[in-house]
């Protein structure tokens, strides 16, 4: 009976240990940053060009010289002309215009 005790709490102390997960990048209230870059190839790099240079949709590859930050999100979130809004969303949303920005 003890044995079958002791192995149910261990077992069950590394159960709970495992689905802890890595606190790491959150520890001290900060949260891991988000990379535009990877968000924009991962997101807009379909219809952009793997290179942002354009194809099916317009070039993105200097669009920080045409586009504030500001701008460019607005455009990620509300969408223009042909290109709908709300295909990034949030915190991506927001890496994602950063880094557009400073394609010059």
């Amino acid at each position: 009976m003890k044995k079958g005790l002791l192995t149910l709490v261990f077992g069950s102390a590394i159960f709970l240990a495992a689905c802890g997960g890595d606190d790491s990048a959150s520890s001290g209230g900060e949260t891991a940053e988000i990379d535009g870059k990877s968000v924009v190839q991962q997101s807009c790099a379909t219809c952009h060009g793997g290179q942002l240079q354009g194809g099916g949709a317009p070039a993105l590859n200097q669009l920080g010289a045409k586009y504030s930050e500001e701008e460019i999100l607005d455009i990620i979130l509300n969408g223009k002309d042909r290109m709908p809004g709300g295909i990034v969303k949030g915190e991506k949303a927001e890496a994602a215009a950063e880094y557009l920005s400073t394609l010059k």
